[in-house]
């Protein structure tokens, strides 16, 4: 960003010359990351950029905002510049502990707001919690709900406990450190399990965004050689753990849907649902319901 003294520098002339420069540098919203940062270093709400565009910009956010476009320009998420991320119309702590919540996994908190819409008392399991947005959200929009939420990571558990305490849900998410369902195999059986998995195949890590593989934890991501190298385990370890009746529900990359309806389908007691496709008719979320 230049720094000539005599340029006044307005809240539209920085957002012209940074949506510019973050643009030249690859980023795929520039615009974006500009609004959300800038509004970042001033303190203000994103909206309110809006109604001061003409305003000249001080000296000490405009240097916190020069230092931020920097390190965004060399590929740190704006997530974790900004230290948060909106999810299903909360706003989640994040950090490089945990994965970055996405609008894809929505469509994870949507199906579990279908299957638990008119019964009573839920009691459900996000395994790989990471920030904690899928049990978080579900409960925020779900009252009757309480989870389990696990992770293999302490350091991500952190974060996930921070959000529930600042989204006033602390009391309704127990949080466990362990893999998969390892930290609730001696709870009773629940009516919902559900998880974002990794189910990236560790061969196509490399063509990620080097904004996600080279500063999101890998643990969040691989899916080992053929994706499944947690499904498999949690489709498992699911069966015991889901009462009659009772929900598994996966986020699943666009490439392992045949593979991972072929693994449940081998399992006895499932029946599947019908693949649940985003708004790009890509797969992107299955959900299979405990026979007997």
């Amino acid at each position: 960003m230049p720094q000539d003294a005599a340029d006044r520098w307005t809240v539209r002339k920085l957002l012209g010359w940074t949506t510019e420069f973050l643009g030249s540098r690859g980023s795929e919203s520039p615009r974006l990351d500009a609004e959300v940062l800038l509004s970042f270093a001033l303190g203000w709400k994103r909206v309110e950029i809006y109604t001061h565009f003409d305003d000249e910009v001080d000296d000490e956010p405009k240097a916190v905002f020069r230092d931020l476009v920097k390190r965004r320009s060399k590929g740190t998420p704006v997530a974790y510049l900004v230290g948060s991320k909106e999810f299903y119309v909360l706003t989640f702590k994040v950090n490089p502990s945990v994965l970055i919540p996405r609008p894809d996994s929505e469509y994870v908190v949507v199906e579990f707001l279908n299957v638990a819409k008119g019964k009573g008392p839920i009691r459900a399991v996000d395994v790989g919690t990471g920030s904690g947005c899928l049990a978080l959200a579900c409960s925020h929009s779900e009252p009757k709900a309480t989870f389990f939420a696990t992770d293999i990571s302490p350091a991500a558990l952190e974060v996930a406990a921070l959000n529930a305490a600042s989204l006033g849900l602390a009391g309704r998410v127990t949080f466990r450190q362990g893999s998969l369902l390892g930290p609730v195999q001696d709870e009773e059986p629940f009516d919902i399990i559900l998880s974002n998995p990794p189910y990236i195949k560790s061969g196509d890590l490399v063509t990620l965004d080097m904004d996600v593989r080279g500063y999101e934890p890998a643990i969040a991501l691989d899916g080992g050689e053929d994706g499944l190298r947690v499904i498999e385990p949690l489709v498992e370890q699911s069966i015991p753990l889901l009462k009659v009746g009772g929900h598994l529900i996966l986020e699943i990359g666009y490439d392992i849907e045949d593979e991972v309806r072929r693994l449940i389908e081998s399992k006895s007691g499932f029946s599947l649902a019908p693949t649940i496709r985003d708004l790009g008719n890509q797969p992107r979320v299955i959900r299979a319901t405990r026979t007997d």
